[in-house]
């Protein structure tokens, strides 16, 4: 992968996920950081300066504010901001925020450095090859 400007937002309130995808990001190179329900994050946003390629975000979460409605919320202010939704409950893919791809639980790690490359890379996309 491309080097990662940036950091990516990290939303997933299953600690044992939240970690997981943290340490992926780390492995390709992304710097991130990670909450457990989506109104921290938002609070965490408006408060602080920084550039965001990136939110990773569950559908289902603790709080006030659900992965899907955190995502229209920061790509209403920062439009160029792309999404990736995770949940375990099926989602239709016409009610995606733009520039979000949705990986149904339970993903690979295949899967998420796939989208993320998709993502923050189009012109440098990353294919799953078999064995």
């Amino acid at each position: 992968m491309l080097p990662i400007e940036g950091t990516v937002i990290v939303i997933e309130d299953d600690p044992t996920l939240r970690s997981l995808m943290t340490d992926i990001l780390s492995e390709i190179g992304a710097q991130s950081l990670a909450f457990e329900a989506a109104d921290d994050a938002l609070t965490y946003f408006l408060q602080n300066t920084f550039h965001c390629p990136l939110v990773i975000v569950d559908q289902a979460l603790p709080g006030q504010i659900q992965g899907m409605e955190f995502i229209e919320m920061i790509q209403s202010r920062l439009p160029w901001i792309a999404s990736i939704l995770t949940s375990g409950y099926l989602i239709d893919p016409s009610d995606l925020p733009v520039h979000t791809i949705y990986l149904h639980k339970p993903w690979s790690l295949d899967d998420l450095v796939i989208s993320v490359a998709t993502l923050l890379q189009p012109g440098n996309p990353i294919v799953k090859t078999s064995p």
